[in-house]
């Protein structure tokens, strides 16, 4: 009884504002008014005489509900998610409330069919059923899916609405009758020249094929061939034998497949008012949702989530939910509704175009990365590139789901990495002897992606190093998450004194050697590096190019160059020797000498200066470098973890350029898996395992413009093999494999292939073995999903 009153007090203090809900049809306006007698009901007369009744405001779709309530003329109404991020962007409301099913916030899109015959790449020409215009699974997700397989092409000079009503013959998209008139062709609602009683092609239950229930409606009666709809919908369908899902593989699945066969998630429904009102709309639903929700107090007389009564489906609230969300203040529209989600929204078109519509925004991860991506964007003549910098890969991975970004290439850890983060791939760098071309060279399929090794490496001198006898050594192992650096080596013993069966690879990495360097780590794994110097001037152990040791392959050329420095720095030393013994005996010419080292000093130093300039325009394969040393014999590691792809090439051409005089490539020895040693061309026996080619990596609804853009780039740059500038060489630029591996032949067209496939199942589960017991902020922040937060 206690509680009771408690609960009364609470009601009749949050109860002291009229509430005035928005609906759009004569069935929801019926609930709604129950709603309001409901609350009489059960509510004692002292809270009843404290605040005025529930009122229903009838409006003619849910556009004009938005208008209502900035207006002041409505409160509080619940939208389809792509209707809210209208309402919050263009119309300055706030989402208080996400309605929640059984399965969590989200809804899947799913495209069915009466006819065994159609799939989904052949849509074209068919009569198509909307639930709504910008709606989640009725419209975006679709689309996005469309554009993202290349099945659906949009030119960007006009409004998508456009596009696609030239994609079908005929549709019904509810709430597009002003955007493109051919949407509206097969609606049945009434016509009227007074606004509010048109209800033909507009967002209201008075329109027959609105929302998904009506949009399968359309599809039953024969109007259209395929529907638009959420998986919701499917649950209270009768005719399960007579529809059909459209699956992305090109098959068909029963209704009940929709968890496997469907055209992406997307967030539900969400509830939205006047920010200045927020606070009263958001205990009012708390109220209602404890009265008359599926565990209320009074849900034998009123049930909020159900709409049978009424001739209805999906009134006020959808009839699926399980609860209400109620949302904080200081969550931003992306957090509500998912980051992919609202960049679809903006890929789509849903706030305008803008300029970042005709460019694509290449993510770069260092200085030198940035010169050449910018060289890049003068050589071209496609769209427009704009270069961006991030700090890591996996920076880049953020800045693309944030929509900061638009693509870059990734290694196969980090493929795997933005998989799990939604993105998808475009492209694969292609590593074979020739491309082969089919027609056109701005397209390039083929079956089989070469992949490279991952191999250990030592210094043919330091003999009793070897897999098994790494402890307590000092290590170089590329940057973090790299699949030579990272991935593969913990998975041999590699050393039989400290041996460890974690699946963590940096307690594996933190154990074993006394010290390293791992760009991006920390701790011991971080005392072996360097840092940067001159305009690539970093923190020591950061995560890209402008750590001296960060790379796959290692500093070669600064291997072989730094040896012959040394030596001419001790006949320098000795000549300095000598000038003191001089200047001693000759007294007398003091003056005279000390003019001749000043000026010996400005020249010495001037020499110097050039030194550093040549060896930062060929310090290119960084972690052989780290195994070496700098010139002052510091810091360097007892074994580097590196790929295999063009190490002797690049040491032989290093010999005959005369930078490595007498040296060959036996100077550095392969370390085997089984303890022993073995000249660098025994790669194919003497590895750690596999590694699969880098993937260029976006997000779908860019898939098509970025894929476009990279193919008119490689065609226009390989009609000029002379040129300057070349897509896959660094080493103008002062370091290896920017932005592309230099090993990288062509492109090749990967989008219609899923991450999985590309990284082989091999790879993509050993990979999911690690991630499962190490933590990742990467992988942290992309399972901040909106489908299961609330």
């Amino acid at each position: 009884m206690r509680g009771l009153l408690l609960f009364y007090m609470f009601v009749c203090c949050i109860m002291a504002k009229k509430m005035r809900w928005c609906t759009v049809s004569d069935p929801e306006q019926r609930k709604c008014a129950e709603l309001a007698k409901a609350l009489v009901a059960v509510l004692p007369p002292a809270v009843v005489a404290a605040f005025a009744r529930l009122s229903c405001i009838r409006a003619s779709s849910t556009s004009d509900c938005i208008e209502r309530i900035r207006a002041n003329r409505a409160d509080i109404v619940t939208l389809d998610a792509g209707e809210v991020y209208s309402a919050v962007k263009q119309f300055g409301l706030v989402a208080i409330a996400k309605e929640i099913y059984s399965d969590g916030g989200c809804i899947l899109s799913v495209a069915v069919v009466t006819n065994s015959s159609l799939d989904i790449r052949s849509l074209q020409g068919l009569r198509s059923c909307h639930s709504g215009i910008r709606w989640t699974a009725g419209w975006s997700l679709p689309l996005g899916f469309l554009l993202s397989r290349n099945y659906l092409s949009w030119s960007k000079e006009q409004p998508l609405s456009q596009d696609v009503s030239t994609f079908f013959s005929a549709s019904c998209v509810p709430g597009a009758a002003a955007m493109a008139p051919r949407l509206c062709a097969l609606c049945q609602g009434q016509k009227s020249y007074i606004r509010q009683k048109n209800y033909r092609c507009e967002t209201s239950h008075s329109e027959p094929f609105y929302n998904s229930q009506g949009a399968l409606r359309c599809l039953r009666r024969g109007a259209g061939d395929v529907a638009f709809v959420d998986n919701l919908a499917l649950e209270s369908t009768e005719e399960s034998d007579e529809f059909r899902l459209l699956c992305p593989d090109g098959t068909q699945a029963p209704l009940s497949h929709y968890r496997t066969c469907n055209l992406g998630r997307g967030p539900g429904g969400g509830i939205v008012t006047r920010s200045s009102f927020r606070k009263v709309a958001r205990k009012f639903l708390v109220t209602v949702q404890m009265l008359f929700g599926p565990r209320g107090r009074e849900r034998q007389r009123f049930q909020l989530f159900n709409s049978s009564a009424f001739g209805e489906n999906d009134l006020l609230f959808k009839d699926l939910t399980d609860k209400l969300s109620v949302l904080p203040d200081d969550m931003d529209v992306s957090q509500v509704l998912g980051l992919d989600y609202v960049a679809l929204l903006k890929g789509l078109g849903h706030e305008g175009s803008s300029l970042e519509d005709s460019v694509v925004r290449w993510c770069c991860i260092s200085h030198a990365e940035q010169k050449k991506c910018e060289q890049w964007a003068l050589s071209i003549k496609s769209d427009p590139l704009v270069c961006v910098r991030a700090v890591s890969m996996r920076d880049c991975i953020e800045k693309i789901k944030r929509d900061e970004v638009d693509a870059a290439s990734l290694d196969a850890t980090h493929t795997f990495i933005a998989g799990k983060c939604g993105l998808i791939p475009v492209v694969t760098e292609y590593y074979g002897r020739k491309c082969v071309l089919a027609g056109r060279l701005t397209h390039l399929e083929t079956d089989v992606l070469p992949s490279v090794v991952g191999v250990a490496v030592a210094r043919r001198s330091s003999r009793s190093v070897f897999i098994g006898n790494l402890g307590g050594r000092r290590s170089c192992q590329g940057h973090m998450y790299s699949p030579a650096g990272w991935m593969l080596p913990y998975r041999h013993t590699l050393s039989l004194e400290h041996n460890s069966s974690s699946c963590d690879p940096n307690q594996v990495y933190n154990k074993v050697f006394w010290k390293g360097c791992l760009p991006g780590s920390q701790g011991n794994l971080c005392k072996v590096c360097m840092g940067g110097s001159g305009e690539a001037a970093t923190r020591r152990c950061a995560d890209n190019h402008n750590e001296r040791y960060y790379g796959n392959m290692g500093a070669l050329r600064d291997l072989l160059v730094d040896r012959p420095k040394k030596k001419k720095k001790k006949k320098k030393k000795k000549k300095k020797k000598k000038k003191k013994k001089k200047k001693k005996k000759k007294k007398k010419k003091k003056k005279k000498k000390k003019k001749k080292k000043k000026k010996k000093k400005k020249k010495k130093k001037k020499k110097k200066k050039k030194k550093k300039k040549k060896i930062s325009l060929i310090s290119d394969l960084l972690l052989t470098m780290c195994l070496v040393g700098d010139p002052s014999g510091k810091s360097y590691g007892d074994v580097a973890f590196l790929e295999q792809h063009n190490l002797q090439a690049n040491i032989l051409s290093l010999s005959s350029s005369g930078w490595a005089e007498g040296l060959t490539s036996s100077d550095i020895e392969l370390l085997c898996g089984d303890g022993r040693r073995a000249p660098l061309s025994e790669w194919e026996s003497c590895n750690l395992g596999v590694i699969p080619p880098n993937t260029v990596m976006t997000r779908p609804v860019l898939t098509a413009r970025v894929y476009d853009f990279l193919m008119k780039s490689q065609e226009t740059l390989a009609a000029k093999p002379n040129a300057e500038f070349q897509l896959f060489e660094s080493h103008p630029y002062g370091e290896s494999d920017l932005l592309f591996k230099d090993s990288t032949q062509c492109l090749v067209h990967t989008s219609h292939m899923d991450y999985r496939s590309i990284l082989g199942e091999e790879f993509y589960s050993h990979a999911e073995s690690v991630f499962n017991c190490t933590h990742s902020d990467i992988l942290e922040f992309c399972d901040q999903d909106v489908c299961s937060i609330f």
